[in-house]
């Protein structure tokens, strides 16, 4: 494990493209009765915390991109399928009828996959780049994003929700 190595990162820029663009998209495509309102504050700062954060980190320190193959090449590989797997959320998202249990759905099996995958591919990322600052970041923005997600997934599945 290390702090990191000062530097851009192309696989950085392609992974924060990938999860920044279909979330611009989603701003024109917010599903019927979503509202921010009610959101627990500590999560929303972990969120924000961690969004820059883990945006930062893979874009500013060049041990997210690839170095020669080896075994350890697997978590970057695994990272960029998980990657995948959320944009094909996306798609599955953008051609739904736009209904929040649409937006919480689960995925091939992954709850929560909207929130969920982006994560899950950042800390993969950052286990293949060995790098402690993106791992803390996406740590904290899981806590935040998901814990969000399942805030909204919970209140869906109340009796009148």
């Amino acid at each position: 494990m290390t702090f990191g190595h000062w530097g851009f990162s192309w696989t950085g820029l392609v992974f924060s493209a990938l999860l920044i663009a279909p979330n611009l998209f989603w701003t024109k495509n917010k599903p019927r009765g979503y509202s921010a309102a009610g959101e627990d504050r500590r999560l929303l700062v972990l969120e924000r915390v961690g969004e820059a954060g883990t945006l930062c980190a893979a874009l500013f320190f060049r041990d997210t991109d690839p170095g020669p193959w080896s075994g350890w090449s697997l978590w970057l590989v695994a990272s960029a399928v998980l990657m995948l797997l959320y944009e094909c959320w996306w798609v599955r998202y953008f051609k739904s009828g736009k209904e929040l249990t649409d937006f919480y759905s689960s995925f091939l099996g992954v709850p929560l996959a909207g929130a969920t995958l982006p994560v899950g591919a950042f800390l993969l990322l950052g286990i293949y780049a060995r790098l402690i600052p993106l791992l803390f970041f996406t740590l904290v923005l899981g806590v935040g994003h998901i814990g969000i997600h399942l805030q909204h997934r919970r209140a869906l599945e109340r009796p009148g929700g």
